[in-house]
């Protein structure tokens, strides 16, 4: 009995349970309203936390972040306009996806330009290599009699 109590105080202990940090006097009456806030802040990132959304976070600013989320939705806000005026405020670091535009057109593109770069270096070198491997070299008869003669051994 007490080996099973032990093996239950471990499984709890293992298990992997879901901390979420909307508290319930953050959450709002009604259910849809709820639901588009808490699918904006899964998408919103915690400026606090590294990587972390405002959904997930227990900082006092991911807080303040759903609030205001909550506050903009129930004065009518859109979507598009709450995470404008996030955007706005905070920079585009407070988006967890990044937006595909000009400026950072960079941080979109340059991961496939790099792999194709890479894999045409790659394709070089290989072909050279190659190449080279076939390309045995011959020896003259002067260059085989040189090496011949530094290779005997000497007599002494």
């Amino acid at each position: 009995m007490r080996r099973l109590a032990w093996i239950a105080l471990f499984l709890a202990l293992i298990a992997p349970t879901a901390a979420f940090a909307v508290n319930p006097d953050e959450m709002l009456k009604d259910p849809a309203l709820e639901a588009r806030a808490r699918q904006l802040s899964e998408g919103l990132r915690c400026l606090v936390c590294q990587n972390q959304s405002i959904d997930d976070s227990n900082a006092p600013l991911a807080h303040d972040l759903r609030v205001l989320v909550r506050e903009r939705l129930t004065a009518g806000d859109s979507d598009s306009q709450v995470i404008n005026f996030l955007v706005a405020r905070y920079g585009e670091f407070v988006l967890l996806k990044p937006r595909f535009e000009l400026h950072n057109l960079l941080l979109w593109g340059l991961p496939p330009v790099v792999l194709v770069i890479g894999m045409i270096a790659l394709f070089v070198t290989a072909r050279r290599r190659q190449t080279v491997n076939l390309q045995t070299p011959t020896l003259s008869v002067s260059e085989q009699q040189r090496v011949a003669t530094l290779v005997e051994p000497k007599a002494d």
